[in-house]
């Protein structure tokens, strides 16, 4: 498999934000997104073994935990991917896998918990997830929305509601983009949609969903890798 990096840190999205977690970041993505803060994805990375990948993650956290598959976009290599999440869940690690849902999700084994980034309007990648993928969500799954805008946000509202996604999944997350260039403060003045506006908009509307921040980029400097 093609790794750009393996490393420990906080989980900073999803329902498990704030908890130990290992990362496993894959190399590679079909996607180009505008605010995309992992372009560093795209190329490069070295190649590793399943066995590899399992020992360094063990070293990381002997003791089991959370460990999130992510990229780039994973599932490019869903033919060596699929053992390995296999290989994970069988020394007991609890894993979460990040993906757009652009490409299938049938064959993810069902104790992974799917994490998908639906893409909003002004991402440039709208309509690129498969609304198939809708039918191998369980009431594990999460379905995240990352918005810089108004109209992401409109398209966001409406597809949760049309496809009952509360009543699919364990959480529809809303999530403010940050600009990729960011960096110094760790405040929300480097999101391209300002959280309380956000919330405000939920609130009057009383989307089934929550607000959800990067957590790690309240943490470190909002450009730093590897947390």
């Amino acid at each position: 498999m093609q790794i750009t990096e393996i490393y420990k840190s906080l989980q900073g999205e999803s329902t498990h934000a704030g908890l130990p977690c290992v990362f496993v970041r894959l190399t590679g993505c079909n996607l180009r997104c505008s605010w995309c803060d992992s372009e560093y994805t795209f190329h490069g990375g070295k190649k590793m073994t399943s066995e590899q990948i399992l020992e360094e993650v063990k070293r990381l956290s002997p003791t089991g935990g959370l460990v999130e598959i992510t990229g780039g976009e994973p599932m490019l290599q869903e033919r060596d991917l699929l053992p390995l999440m296999r290989q994970l869940l069988e020394c007991e690690y609890q894993v979460l896998l990040e993906t757009s849902g652009e490409r299938p999700l049938q064959h993810v084994p069902e104790a992974v918990i799917k994490i998908v980034d639906v893409k909003c309007p002004d991402s440039g990648e709208g309509n690129t997830f498969h609304t198939e993928n809708l039918e191998a969500l369980t009431a594990r799954d999460e379905v995240k929305f990352v918005l810089s805008s108004r109209a992401d946000y409109e398209f966001a509202r409406a597809f949760t509601r049309q496809h009952n996604l509360a009543e699919r999944v364990n959480a529809v997350l809303f999530s403010p983009a940050f600009r990729k260039d960011a960096t110094g403060a760790r405040d929300s003045s480097h999101c391209l949609l300002d959280p309380q506006e956000l919330a405000e908009w939920m609130l009057a509307d009383e989307v089934p969903a929550r607000l959800g921040l990067q957590l790690h980029k309240f943490i470190w400097d909002p450009a730093v890798k590897g947390v």
